[in-house]
């Protein structure tokens, strides 16, 4: 009773808060972003046991709050009868928590599909992802990352709402780029979805930008439109933006995830070389440059 996850992490470069529903399944986020093929992996071990015990570690350390995997958990055993169980879990986080990678709906994302194959429950993978989207929501760590790591690829969130019911637009030159990240820290997410100020900032931009990125998808447009959000709605700090007035004279366009102190840019890969060039010279000891491909497959199980 063994298994094995896997989720990318994700990139928002925009997007529009739509949480007006009841139903939290009908909530989430218009928008669009790049799922990277560096994630959270979660393996998951489960032996029957006389009372329910759970175990998270996340990076080998059990010290972090993990409120999220403890709600996923929950979720899951509902779809269990009368059995209690020892459950181990231990996340493996591949890039900075906080920065804007979407970690959190990551590891929500792989926990639950490992959880379903550890404990047999042959629930559908949408059923599964639908679960994650659900906790994301209800603990305000996210709208719709999960719909774009469920599926991968450089996507453009059309409709909102959880895998199965929000929609999502692929680029077909989505294979054709590498993702390149600068991060600094962290900015908080809650913060930005629950204050009516930043909310409203947001969703005048947000919509706006998505319909234009659908009439042309392009990644040009997508950058473009992620560095004009991020302007608009005024994340950007005095690290980003030294960084940004450097590469902005090489004519290749950046800007700051949303939620994360964190510049990126989609390139194509002879471009690499020139903007790690530009990175390095701003970089913090805390944290590397990151080089990664778009992760065009999606959360998965890993068979090992």
């Amino acid at each position: 009773m063994k298994a094995c996850g896997f989720s990318p992490g994700h990139i928002t470069g925009f997007f529009q808060i739509c949480d007006e529903s009841e139903d939290p399944l009908k909530k989430g986020s218009r928008g669009a972003g790049v799922s990277v093929d560096k994630g959270v992996t979660t393996t998951v071990e489960v032996e029957p046991a006389k009372d329910t015990r759970i175990h998270i570690e996340m990076n080998g350390s059990t010290s972090h709050p993990v409120p999220v995997s403890e709600a996923v958990i929950t979720r899951m055993l509902e779809f269990v009868s009368s059995k209690t169980f020892d459950i181990q879990v231990k996340h493996e986080v591949a890039l900075p928590v906080g920065c804007g990678f979407g970690t959190s709906g990551a590891g929500a994302l792989s926990l639950s599909l490992a959880l379903n194959e550890a404990l047999g429950l042959g629930l559908k993978s949408i059923k599964v992802a639908q679960i994650a989207h659900v906790v994301e929501v209800e603990l305000h760590t996210g709208l719709g990352t999960v719909i774009a790591e469920t599926y991968g690829g450089i996507e453009i969130r059309t409709h909102e709402g959880a895998p199965g019911i929000g929609h999502i637009e692929i680029l077909p030159s989505s294979n054709d780029y590498m993702v390149v990240c600068l991060p600094f820290g962290a900015l908080s997410t809650p913060q930005y979805l629950q204050n009516d100020e930043a909310r409203q900032r947001i969703n005048e931009r947000g919509g706006m930008l998505t319909d234009a990125l659908q009439g042309h998808p392009t990644v040009g447009n997508f950058l473009d439109y992620s560095r004009h959000f991020a302007e608009y709605i005024g994340i950007i700090t005095e690290r980003v933006q030294a960084v940004l007035q450097a590469t902005d004279l090489t004519g290749i366009t950046c800007s700051t995830a949303i939620f994360g102190e964190n510049v990126f840019t989609l390139v194509q890969p002879d471009q690499v070389k020139e903007i790690v060039a530009i990175f390095e010279e701003h970089k913090i000891p805390e944290h590397d440059v990151l080089v990664m491909n778009v992760d065009c497959e999606g959360a998965r199980i890993l068979n090992e």
